[in-house]
């Protein structure tokens, strides 16, 4: 993982989608248009958290997050979401 040099603010954090899954359990590759967004992540960057409350997460931890969550960028070519730390249901 490279290091980003993009810092979320307050409850912010920088969430590098993991790869959509390119086949089936029984083996049927999925074209790219039949692809479900990916509901899982890594950490890259997390804010500091709001007055009186730091953030649960930390970089590196890999996440659950709701399936329109978040808003996508583009950084130095790789697709990132950033989003609020209460759109993150899980660490995995």
């Amino acid at each position: 993982m490279a290091e980003v040099k993009i810092k979320p603010l307050a409850d912010r954090v920088l969430v590098e989608p993991s790869s959509a899954e390119e086949k089936t359990a029984g083996g049927l590759i999925i074209p790219d248009t039949a692809k479900e967004k990916p509901q899982q992540g890594v950490i890259v960057a997390a804010g500091p958290g709001v007055e009186g409350q730091k953030l649960t997460v930390k970089v590196g931890d890999v996440v659950l997050y709701g399936k329109y969550s978040g808003t996508e960028i583009s950084y130095q070519g790789k697709n990132y979401l950033i989003m609020k730390e209460s759109d993150i249901y899980a660490i995995v």
